[in-house]
């Protein structure tokens, strides 16, 4: 058996098809899903996501955080949803854009080190870097 897997945004669904193993970053650290995982909500975080399939090659996105929702049915099945603001697919990253966007963000930091930016706004910077190493990374 195998898990039915889907990775939806608001706008579209990214992926859908059967995988083995399903890993994820959560909030409090990786995940792993195989068939007949107990039914569960996970927080996750900016990061990779690694669908396993069987002959197929693996499937690489990163994801902008959101929720991985598990569950299982009756006949032994399993579902991986995952519910994320932003996913995009390895061979769908724009390299040279995530590293221009990483620049601008460093220089951002960099620049604004001295003012007095609100706490709320330097985090959202922050996490905006996180999604273009992330991004660097995976397609890297």
């Amino acid at each position: 058996m195998s898990l039915e897997v889907h990775v939806v945004t608001p706008e579209l669904e990214v992926w859908a098809g059967e995988a083995q193993t399903v890993v994820a970053r959560g909030v409090d650290g990786e995940v792993g899903i195989l068939t007949g995982h107990a039914p569960m909500m996970v927080q996750l975080a900016i990061g990779p996501l690694r669908i396993l399939r069987e002959g197929d090659g693996d499937v690489r996105a990163v994801i902008d955080g959101g929720f991985m929702h598990v569950t299982s049915g009756s006949e032994g099945s399993t579902r991986v949803d995952v519910l994320a603001a932003h996913a995009e697919l390895a061979g769908d990253i724009d390299i040279d854009a995530a590293r221009a966007k990483l620049s601008a963000l460093e220089q951002e930091l960099t620049q604004n080190h001295d003012t007095h930016r609100a706490e709320a706004d330097i985090a959202a910077t922050k996490a905006e870097l996180k999604k273009a190493l992330s991004r660097i990374s995976l397609a890297g």
